[in-house]
């Protein structure tokens, strides 16, 4: 009998039921007066007045007027790269002991944000938040004396300096209290490994030796490793190796265009559980099952704004122009794509992320993360999102039972001087190229009136390809190393596209 799952489970079900809704306004308030407060001391706070906000009648208000937005460049340029030359105190209190990395999924150099020992404990506690709802999910006693397999960077850091860098993932995975050692796998020698087909061949090696319950990853590498260990023990699927898997949270991108090709690597059904962990934070997590949407976290160091994702807005590097209105979360209307904006226990202020989201429920405060504010096809009016093409190749998936897990598109002339929209879809299923590009345009038409305009003028059509998906994994392989908190690049500029068409003729 599982009697410390047991009482795992019975305790988190009292946590849970100790723990009322609280008024998630008021607790954006308070953490907005709590980071202002912590950080009026900076060269920033002191720079932009945190005290005179502090003491505004509306002090969001003077907080969204007296700050202005910052995305990657602008901040670190004017303000996190003085951390680099020595100084403290810059935009928060002392000097981070953490730099992660992240390219995201533009530039061929790594973002540095800075990572507090604020922020990790705020991941600790979303962490805590994300277990705790485990009680609304219907899993058995024995499942939380399972182990969890967390595959993510390499934990095996880089000093630079008075600090260390390296990629969320393996800074949270470094950092992880002592009491979860036990649980966590693949365990510290093999997660620092740097090299991620090293590491994924130990993970194969080892597997029988783990009773593992959950995953936690990003789809797309995580089905890699799920695939070497399926090969390298000669079984059909995952479950024959952990019979006790029953969970996966997933985290990063969208999970459903990995939907169909991870369940396939399953010996039985697996309850997914969506997670929002970037690099400047944890966001959001699903908190309920039946659902992909997740509940945005407000009250653990992160405030949280919102500004109306329409082309007037959006300067062509994915940046706000200045005058963007801001919405604040009382404000938020469903079913509307939002720009991100962020301030947090790190010191990124009126942050732009670079997500698009939109609240699926107002009351639960559920969101989906709906694109990229630089991948945005609207070179021809087409104003399509990445969920919008996501929704339309899961439609080809189903109409003609292929698995469609990547794919990229990029809007540009053909030889008859026509506009296309020009798709690479990674299947490894039989299809008509010509029937999918058909049946891809229809379904656009139908989910996108910008769309269907835009195909009646300056849009000709639309052109697939199918490939491998191999070649999307060896791709991201070539621009960043695997293993990381990668976003696929679904949306391409013409001259990046360019590239990747050249990278698919030599394979």
């Amino acid at each position: 009998m599982a009697i410390f799952g047991s009482l795992i489970k019975s305790l988190i079900e009292i946590k849970e039921n100790f723990t009322g809704e609280d008024d998630a306004v008021k607790q954006q308030e308070e953490v907005l007066r709590e980071l202002l407060k912590k950080a009026q001391d900076t060269a920033f706070g002191k720079h932009y007045h945190f005290e005179e906000i502090l003491e505004a009648e509306n002090m969001q208000k003077a907080f969204a007027e007296k700050v202005p937005y910052f995305d990657y460049n602008k901040i670190a340029s004017h303000w996190w790269d003085r951390y680099h030359e020595g100084e403290e105190d810059v935009t928060w209190p002392g000097k981070p002991p953490y730099f992660a990395l992240s390219s995201g999924t533009t530039g061929k150099s790594s973002k540095r944000i800075p990572v507090t020992q604020d922020m990790l404990d705020a991941i600790r506690s979303a962490g805590i938040k994300q277990v705790s709802a485990l009680s609304n999910f219907d899993l058995p006693a024995d499942f939380f004396e399972k182990e969890i397999m967390m595959l993510g960077s390499s934990t095996d850091l880089h000093k630079e300096g008075d600090h260390e860098e390296g990629e969320i993932s393996g800074i949270s995975a470094s950092n992880i209290p002592f009491w979860f050692r036990s649980y966590y796998k693949p365990g510290e020698e093999i997660a620092k490994i740097d090299e991620w087909d090293e590491r994924v061949q130990k993970i194969a090696e080892n597997a029988k030796n783990w009773d593992i319950g959950a995953l936690s990853g990003i789809p797309s590498w995580m089905e890699l490793m799920l695939k070497k260990v399926i090969e390298y023990h000669k079984v059909s699927n995952i479950h024959e190796i952990w019979p006790n898997l029953q969970v996966y949270a997933s985290g990063g991108v969208a999970f459903e265009p990995y939907e169909k090709s991870f369940d396939a690597l399953m010996g039985k059904p697996v309850q997914v559980i969506d997670t929002y962990l970037a690099s400047e934070g944890f966001l959001a997590l699903q908190n309920r099952p039946d659902t992909h949407s997740m509940k945005l976290i407000t009250d653990n160091g992160i405030y949280f704004e919102f500004v109306p994702f329409k082309p007037e807005y959006i300067n062509e590097d994915g940046s706000l122009t200045d005058d963007a209105p801001v919405v604040h979360l009382n404000e938020v209307e469903k079913e509307i794509d939002y720009v991100l904006l962020i301030s947090t226990v790190s010191g990124a202020w009126r942050y732009i992320i670079g997500d698009t989201i939109k609240f699926t429920d107002k009351e639960k405060l559920e969101i989906r993360i709906t694109g990229r504010t630089k991948f945005f096809l609207n070179v021809v009016g087409s104003q399509l999102s990445v969920n919008k093409m996501n929704d339309a190749v899961q439609e080809l998936e189903e109409e003609f039972d292929i698995k469609v897990p990547e794919f990229v598109v990029c809007a540009k002339r053909a030889e008859d001087g026509e506009y296309y929209h020009f798709w690479y879809l990674g299947t490894t299923d039989d299809a008509n190229p010509e029937k999918l590009a058909e049946a891809l345009d229809r379904n656009l038409k139908n989910a996108n009136k910008n769309y269907s305009v835009a195909r009646s003028k300056a849009l000709k059509g639309v052109k697939v390809h199918t490939v491998d998906p191999d070649i999307f994994h060896d791709w991201n392989g070539e621009n960043k190393k695997k293993g990381g908190q990668v976003k696929m690049e679904k949306v391409m500029k013409e001259d990046k596209f360019k590239e990747f068409e050249e990278f698919v003729a030599k394979r």
